[in-house]
């Protein structure tokens, strides 16, 4: 998994997967993309208005938890 930031313009992409086929892209909403194969597979995400989405107290911050281990660790990505 790759997650990617532009500030230029404000969009965040979460690849999954490397295409390794034609992908399909399904817009969930104004901010929402899904990047999706014909058999379902998900390769990637778009965040639209990324930082306003993943902002946290004015920087953008990623935060990664272990739902098994409850270990938690964080990292801001752009001011």
């Amino acid at each position: 998994m790759k997650l990617t930031y532009d500030p230029r313009y404000n969009i965040a992409y979460i690849k999954l997967r490397e295409k390794t086929e034609t992908v399909n892209s399904i817009k969930v909403s104004e901010e929402l993309i899904i990047d999706m194969s014909a058999d379902g597979i998900v390769y990637g995400i778009e965040l639209l208005n990324a930082k306003e989405q993943l902002e946290n107290k004015n920087s953008l911050h990623l935060q990664f938890v272990n739902e098994a281990t409850g270990e938690e660790k964080g990292f801001d990505i752009a001011a």
